[in-house]
């Protein structure tokens, strides 16, 4: 028995020989030498990295190993001038060919026509004429109403036809008045011969949101028979909590995204939208059209409140003479401008050179002055900080407002001063109260505007004016109000907030 210790081979009695040359190998039983051998061919790598220790042993052994297939492989090739010839399919007839391509399941880029067509037989015969249908059902959109017929004979109406069928058309509505994007539907009967269009049979279309038209061949001749559709035009009434947002509660109970955001336009001319609370109670009546038919069209905002109470803040929509403004229910309205008129009068001296009525010369006037009874307010034209409040020489008792964009106003000849210095005022207080002082022949208000310190004509600068309906018109517009105000909640209750 021999034994390995990486050092010696030992027999059975420990003694051995040192070396591992052909001698030691040859003294080896047959059984271990072969083992031996099968061992060096399993770790032989006859595929070597020809990239990898260039110039080393293994190397060179695998680079003999690649010319050696490489000499293998050229000695078997039967040659290069000599190609190798298949045996190929006996070649189709175009019939055959075609019968194949219909039937086979493959890209119709590679010419097969699978569930296009059947592969034609000999029982196939071909048609002389092409039969066509009896009727054609149509339909086409109107890019106006008033190219009806023009849509007519693009969807194959001959054109006397077409012409005739927009006249009647135009006998019951305005073809102006036909809203682009409507539907029509038509039906075209059969023609005597292919040179000449098919003949109109049958038309439909809503003319109008009350107004259906038919119009249907009557022998030679056409007949239109006007439909109406009944229509409901109730408003649609919403009413509210402001929640968390105005805009997703109303939007959420139902009401249009432009009326809303009418709504929330108007009032914020009147009540600033950061004072608005979660519990306030909004309330808006939209105008609303509800079909037999089934069809809803929602308009114009026609009234908004928001609050309860003597706070509450009404505003009704009033059209007149293409003209609309929106009132408080007693028929009265502002038109908002950049600043409002400090006294409720009308105005008596305008801004430039006169001769002063108390000095006797001429000077500058730079302002304007507004006859008002005495003791009227006096309020402020814009929010702003009291610069000065007190006797100011020709002026009498006098206030001074600085603003925000370098304007400042000033107030003078007042009865009565109702402001501090250093005090902040917001638009529309009051702020004194018309009188007499200083150089002043009669009660009135002096009013001045200055910008950077130099004094401009306050008519530069658009002030807010209150209207009054009144007559005929107020009569009209109470009438209305009433109207408004008896619309029905929808559903009979409060939107959700």
């Amino acid at each position: 028995m021999f034994l390995n210790d990486d050092q010696h081979w030992l027999d059975g009695s420990g003694t051995g020989t040192r070396g591992f040359g052909r001698a030691n190998a040859l003294a080896l039983p047959p059984q271990t030498r072969a083992e031996l051998l099968a061992e060096r061919i399993r770790g032989l790598d006859l595929f070597v990295d020809l990239g990898a220790d260039i110039g080393s042993p293994t190397w060179w052994r695998g680079a003999a190993t690649c010319l050696a297939l490489c000499a293998g492989t050229l000695a078997l090739a039967p040659g290069f001038d000599r190609p190798l010839h298949a045996v190929g399919n006996a070649p189709l007839s175009s019939t055959d060919r075609d019968e194949i391509a219909s039937q086979s399941i493959a890209p119709l880029a590679f010419g097969a026509t699978s569930g296009r067509r059947i592969g034609a037989t000999g029982a196939v015969r071909p048609l002389t004429d092409t039969p066509e249908r009896p009727t054609l059902d149509l339909s086409a959109t109107l890019p106006g109403g008033d190219a009806l017929a023009r849509t007519l004979r693009r969807s194959g109406v001959g054109e006397g036809e077409a012409d005739r069928a927009a006249a009647l058309v135009a006998e019951q509505v305005s073809l102006s008045d036909i809203r682009p994007g409507t539907r029509i539907d038509l039906t075209l009967g059969r023609r005597p011969s292919r040179d000449v269009p098919r003949p109109l049979e049958h038309l439909a279309f809503r003319a109008r949101f009350d107004l259906a038209l038919e119009l249907t061949r009557d022998g030679g001749t056409f007949a239109i028979r006007p439909m109406p559709i009944a229509i409901d035009s109730t408003p649609l009434r919403i009413r509210g909590r402001v929640g968390t947002s105005l805009y997703r509660s109303a939007r959420a109970a139902g009401a249009p995204a432009k009326a809303v955001e009418a709504f929330i336009r108007q009032i914020a001319t009147k009540v600033p939208m950061s004072r608005l609370g979660a519990n306030d109670q909004y309330d808006l009546i939209v105008e609303q059209e509800r079909a037999a038919t089934g069809e809803v069209r929602q308009g114009k905002l026609l009234y908004a409140a928001v609050g309860e109470g003597p706070q509450r803040t009404q505003l009704v929509r009033w059209e007149d003479g293409g003209r609309t403004d929106w009132f408080d229910p007693k028929g009265v309205g502002e038109k908002k401008g950049m600043m409002a008129m400090p006294v409720a009068a009308r105005i008596s001296s305008g801004f430039g050179w006169r001769t002063h009525p108390v000095l006797g010369f001429r000077r500058l006037h730079k302002g304007m002055d507004f006859a008002a009874p005495y003791g009227s307010p006096i309020r402020a034209a814009t929010d702003g900080v009291v610069a000065f409040a007190g006797r100011h020489g020709g002026y009498g008792n006098f206030v001074k407002l600085v603003h925000s964009g370098g304007l400042a106003t000033g107030y003078g000849h007042m009865s009565r001063i109702a402001v501090r210095g250093g005090e902040r005022v917001s638009r529309g207080e009051v702020i004194g109260y018309v009188g007499s002082t200083g150089l002043s022949t009669g009660p009135h208000l002096h009013y001045e505007l200055w910008r950077n310190g130099a004094p401009i004509n306050p008519t530069s600068v658009s002030f807010t004016t209150t209207s009054q309906l009144s007559g005929r018109d107020l009569a009209n517009f109470r009438a209305l109000t009433a109207r408004l105000m008896a619309v029905p909640v929808r559903g009979g209750g409060a939107s959700a907030e």
